[in-house]
């Protein structure tokens, strides 16, 4: 700060002093009070360009990780869906058994088989239409293709990289990895419908013993294949929830990470903003005086 000389008035050394500091006072008040005004620490990049830079970019991953944990939530919601299906599809094919060891015995005559072959087929027609049914966003679940295309394959968004991937030989999620659902474990990509379950009307013929044997057999084939094709689903829909947990908490660290960054401690801009009004009122009176300072002088002249 420059040295006053009340002497020399034709420059006035003071007032200007005081003109700067009331200056400054401004400047910071103004940014204190922006700060309270949006809840922002940083309003532009030049109040603090590295931190700015890495707000900016814990700010991108973090909503990459909401995007992340929408879509798990959408994945597993698909394979409830998927799970509910084939469900109902082991239920009826758990009462199609039984009706074929009824078939089994003596006790039952041709009649009696044939009603159960009707039954059989109604039961295993029935099975078709769930599969038809069993669709998410009108792609089918568990049938080989639909009017979008194969469902042989899905792609699970898991987590906010783009080449993030986790999987198994049966079971690959990422960004950019095909999942191969409900057909890692059969030898073919046939649908999930009666005839790939192998249920087609020659292999529901029952007319004696041997055959109805032989149809429960077939029903347990199919329903072996069921029963695996749940149980898949069950642990792939655990994986998506362990990677939501994770994903969960890496949000709140990186939420907070960011708040620390970016947003304003109000607490501390109210202290600085009434610290600042305070010496704008002081600062302004003083450059009142500033001004009327090299007027003594005046005594000089009388």
């Amino acid at each position: 700060m420059a040295n006053v000389d009340v002497t020399r008035i034709a420059g006035n050394i003071g007032a200007l002093n005081s003109l700067n500091s009331l200056q400054n006072i401004n400047n910071q008040l103004a940014i204190h009070q922006g700060r309270l005004a949006t809840g922002k620490r940083l309003n532009e990049a030049a109040d603090d360009p590295s931190g700015m830079l890495m707000a900016t970019t814990f700010d991108v991953r973090r909503q990459g990780l909401t995007t992340a944990l929408k879509a798990i939530g959408d994945g597993k919601n698909l394979m409830s869906t998927m799970e509910g299906g084939l469900k109902k599809v082991q239920d009826i094919l758990v009462k199609m058994r039984n009706k074929a060891l009824e078939a089994k015995g003596d006790t039952i005559g041709t009649n009696e088989r044939a009603a159960i072959v009707d039954q059989l087929k109604s039961f295993r027609n029935e099975i078709d239409d769930i599969v038809k049914q069993t669709q998410w966003n009108n792609t089918d679940l568990l049938s080989g293709t639909s009017g979008s295309g194969s469902t042989v394959a899905k792609t699970f968004l898991t987590g906010p990289e783009a080449g993030a991937t986790a999987g198994t030989s049966q079971f690959q999620f990422s960004s950019g990895t095909a999942i191969r659902a409900l057909q890692g474990f059969q030898s073919s990509t046939a649908a999930l419908d009666a005839t790939g379950l192998g249920l087609s009307d020659t292999n529901m013929n029952i007319t004696d013993t041997s055959s109805a044997g032989t149809v429960a057999t077939n029903i347990e084939n199919a329903l072996n294949v069921v029963k695996e094709g749940v149980a898949q689903i069950g642990s792939f829909t655990a994986r998506l929830t362990f990677k939501e947990e994770a994903l969960t908490v890496q949000q709140a660290n990186t939420e907070a990470a960011y708040n620390r960054i970016m947003n304003a401690n109000m607490a501390e801009e109210q202290v600085n903003a009434s610290k600042y009004s305070i010496l704008q009122q002081t600062a302004t009176a003083m450059l009142a005086q500033a001004n009327v300072a090299p007027q003594f002088l005046l005594s000089l002249f009388r």
